[in-house]
């Protein structure tokens, strides 16, 4: 009985690690200057306003831009979740600081614990700062495969 219990702990260690080497997501250099998919309020009374209560913008580099055309992302597909305070200002809803820099990258083989995509969350306005790390799993991907049937993505390209 000990031996099938060892090999049953060493595979789980084994998935584990595997799971930590995965890379990590670099910070999305240019966002801003890539196709901007759509942008959005969370407010007071949604189910995800306290982790997630503001102004979205979400933009995509190119591949990603053909991923939400397509419904399909290839490799190098990067999507940026830019998340700010809303305040309300003249009437207005006005951006105010930034609480995080939400990314996906799609890397099939790098990610393949998590549905080919890398998940990182970059706290207000450091490129540094990680919020999510190894923590991608729980912290992401496990609300992301409500989505698995359009490859894990929540947002859908605004024509």
């Amino acid at each position: 009985m000990r031996k099938p219990l060892t090999l049953i702990a060493t595979l789980a260690l084994a998935a584990q690690a595997l799971a930590a080497d995965a890379p990590p997501v670099a910070y999305p250099e240019g966002y801003r200057q890539w196709t901007h998919v759509k942008s959005m309020v969370i407010q007071p009374g949604h189910a995800l306003y306290d982790a997630f209560g503001g102004i979205h913008h979400l933009y995509a580099n190119a591949k990603a831009e053909a991923g939400y055309k397509s419904g399909k992302f290839a490799d190098g597909s990067v999507i940026v979740f830019d998340l700010l305070d809303a305040k309300a200002a003249d009437n207005a809803v006005q951006e105010g600081a930034r609480k995080i820099v939400g990314v996906m990258v799609k890397n099939a083989a790098a990610y393949k614990d998590t549905g080919g995509w890398g998940f990182e969350g970059f706290k207000g306005d450091s490129k540094t700062e990680r919020a999510v790390g190894k923590n991608a799993a729980t912290a992401c991907y496990q609300c992301h495969t409500s989505q698995k049937d359009k490859d894990f993505v929540f947002s859908a390209y605004r024509k």
